[in-house]
């Protein structure tokens, strides 16, 4: 063997003892992976994520999927020519919509990612989120108006049932969840599915929590890349609100994650999904490539 081979071969094997002591420590522990985004969307990020959520379960984690769906359901709404109206970064769905959500997340979106990591060598069940999810309609006032805001058929979980997604894990597969709820109507509601993965990682004692995302972390300045917050204690959070420092897209993810430590979640990650393998560089390497939030 020349040098050139024997380097590689001992970088490699570097690296798999680097990664030993997290996989030892992770043994059995449920991590649930918020899935979503410009991620989901290209083919290459795609299968590199579910790559790695299949060699987590090779491992020994017994990883969870939430998926989002956002670009393919607006998609298909315009389509339709229903119109996309966000609200404080909430999809404004009427019962019309809610029927394009249910049928995009379930026959599409859903069957697609359990395809991918089955293709990839995992094994993988679909679990509808009308199963887990009991909601409360959302409802807000507008802080500048005061006036009452209304996104339709948009829930805010209330209960939990994590039987289907504890017995999917029983039986060794990868649970892919929508993040779709029911209302006390007893009708579907739509439900952010930062929300949704926070509110499920809490009900089933999950050790971590794993947004992914198309930025590379919490960003200090939001011009700069570079400028990743890799380690955010809860207290540190509402300054950072307060100065805008985290804002749009990053509050629902934020304050989930805030919602799931206090409830138990040992950790939340932040990671780039877009950065191949991020997943697992995040957490079986001693430096991490994202943003953890801890207690």
């Amino acid at each position: 063997m020349n040098n050139a081979i024997m380097n590689d071969s001992v970088k490699k094997a570097t690296v798999l003892i680097e990664a030993l002591p997290y996989i030892q420590r992770f043994k059995d522990a449920i991590f649930v992976v918020k899935f979503g985004g410009s991620t989901m969307e290209d083919p290459t990020h795609s299968e590199g994520i579910l790559t790695d959520l299949t060699f987590l379960s090779c491992v020994g984690v017994r990883p969870v999927v939430v998926h989002g769906g956002g670009k393919a359901i607006s998609k298909s709404m315009r389509d339709e020519g229903i119109e996309t109206r966000f609200v404080k970064g909430l999809r404004v769905t009427c019962e019309k919509s809610m029927k394009v959500v249910e049928r995009v997340m379930g026959t599409d979106i859903n069957p697609g990612i359990v395809a991918m990591i089955e293709a990839g060598g995992g094994v993988s069940k679909g679990v509808p989120g009308q199963d887990v999810f009991h909601v409360n309609r959302k409802s807000g006032t507008d802080p500048d108006t005061g006036e009452p805001l209304d996104w339709g058929f948009v829930g805010e979980p209330s209960e939990v049932d994590a039987k289907p997604v504890l017995d999917v894990l029983a039986s060794g597969a990868i649970p892919v969840v929508t993040p779709i709820g029911i209302g006390a109507d007893g009708k579907a509601h739509n439900i952010n599915a930062d929300t949704a993965a926070a509110a499920l990682a809490k009900a089933i004692g999950a050790r971590k929590l794993v947004y992914l995302t198309d930025v590379p972390g919490l960003l200090r300045d939001l011009d700069d890349p570079e400028s990743i917050l890799s380690t955010l204690s809860i207290s540190e959070v509402a300054d950072l609100m307060k100065r805008g420092v985290i804002e749009g897209g990053m509050l629902p993810k934020v304050e989930s994650a805030v919602g799931a430590l206090e409830a138990g979640v040992k950790k939340v990650h932040m990671v780039d999904g877009r950065q191949l393998h991020s997943l697992l560089l995040e957490i079986f390497t001693d430096k991490g490539v994202g943003t953890q939030i801890v207690p």
